[in-house]
């Protein structure tokens, strides 16, 4: 069978190489002039490549359309997926906090050379598969029926069956522009639109302007909607000039609605570890012990050196105050904002830095077991391109890799 697949990304390598693995005759289309590009750049270079999760706690991340990833996730689990870049592509895994995985070398450019040798373009063993560099102008459409597609450099590249797996549109700098959309709305198919997922978070007020760089670990954020919380995890963030940023924020992020709907604030506990109490006894120790000093300078046993500055402000004491002559309702009341400091946000980060897109093709118009366009035979879905997305995590590869999987093991 002819196979074009349009889009070198994660899914589209993933595809590739699992049909060129049955035999079928693949040919590669990717309009960046560097397959897998996006990979590069994914878990800050390192590359999340799956979760080592159960199906069922897969579908738990999945956070648009988790039910259409039954039968695939169940063609293709995690520990396929794992089973595949270490046993077949020779790529040494290891798993860390969250059960996160990543290739042992902390190198995303390990991952994707594994893809690229998979789908034969990179030493494989076997028929290689074919790489275009050249986008998809159109589909090939005949008889109500995708033939095929027409190169942006005016190439005809007939097929028996077409893949679109050209992602989404975040990070267009690696080569995301849409394209998908456009030729699935030719064929026929409605797209829920795009809008940015696991993404920083811009604030109201200048307070992280201040702290911009600081990077804290080990601290809980909570994200409130009108004043109720929608996640609370505990982990590792990042203050940006424009707002909250890091793996916390990203995963917040996609628990976030309108916000021109709703108020939203992220709260940060500093000390997740120390209760109130102890916390207050904590405090108290410290300021005994530096009794001499004023109260600003007495918080650097408790916080880094830059976030001082900003706490202090926010407790608002009498400037002169010396640490042991801070009362009871004043340490309470530090208590309180190391439990609970607090970031209004406005808005979500753009879709030029978000990690995914959510939304995309309507899945109710592919078929879940077989990726197959339900309006147009002959024309396939996979990865970001459909809509759905999954929260941080490895959660959003694994969702490229088992509908790649899912196209390949029906043609």
């Amino acid at each position: 069978m002819r196979v074009l697949v349009i889009g070198a990304g994660a899914a589209g390598l993933m595809a590739a190489g699992a049909a060129r693995r049955r035999g079928h005759k693949v040919t590669l289309l990717e309009h960046s002039g560097q397959p897998g590009r996006k990979l590069l750049i994914t878990g800050k270079g390192r590359c999340n490549l799956t979760n080592n999760c159960t199906e069922r706690e897969f579908l738990q991340n999945v956070r648009s359309n988790p039910r259409f990833l039954y039968s695939a996730i169940a063609t293709f689990p995690p520990e396929a997926a794992i089973s595949l870049f270490e046993e077949e592509l020779g790529l040494p895994l290891k798993t860390e906090r969250g059960r996160r995985v990543f290739p042992q070398s902390d190198r995303a450019a390990d991952v994707r050379d594994a893809l690229l040798r998979y789908a034969g373009l990179l030493g494989g063993e076997g028929q290689s598969a074919r790489l275009i560099l050249e986008g998809a102008a159109s589909l090939l459409l005949e008889n109500g029926r995708c033939a095929g597609a027409v190169t942006t450099g005016g190439r005809r590249c007939p097929a028996d069956a077409v893949l679109v797996a050209t992602g989404g549109v975040s990070y267009p700098s690696t080569g995301s522009t849409g394209d998908g959309y456009r030729l699935a709305q030719s064929a026929g198919h409605s797209i829920r639109p795009p809008v940015p997922s696991l993404v920083s978070l811009v604030e109201q007020g200048d307070s992280c302007r201040q702290l911009a760089g600081l990077s804290l670990r080990n601290v809980r954020l909570t994200l409130l909607e009108d004043g109720a919380p929608v996640f609370s995890e505990q982990g590792e963030m990042l203050f940006t000039h424009f707002g909250l940023s890091g793996p916390l924020t990203l995963s917040a992020s996609a628990h976030m609605g309108d916000p021109a709907r709703h108020r939203y604030a992220a709260c940060i506990d500093l000390k997740p570890a120390l209760t109130e109490e102890q916390l207050y006894k904590r405090i108290t120790g410290d300021f005994a012990l530096l009794g001499a000093k004023n109260a600003e300078n007495a918080l650097t046993r408790l916080l880094p050196a830059r976030l001082c500055g900003v706490m202090a402000a926010r407790w608002d004491l009498p400037e002169q105050l010396r640490a042991n002559q801070a009362t009871r309702p004043q340490k309470q009341r530090l208590v309180a904002l190391l439990k609970s400091f607090e970031i209004p946000i406005r808005a979500r980060g753009d879709l030029e830095h978000a990690v995914i897109t959510s939304g995309g093709v309507n899945v109710r118009e592919v078929d879940p077991k077989t990726m197959a366009s339900r309006l147009c035979p002959g024309l396939y879905f996979a990865g970001e391109v459909l809509d759905l997305d999954g929260y941080t995590g490895g959660y959003n590869l694994q969702i490229a890799w088992c509908t790649a999987q899912a196209f390949a093991a029906r043609l």
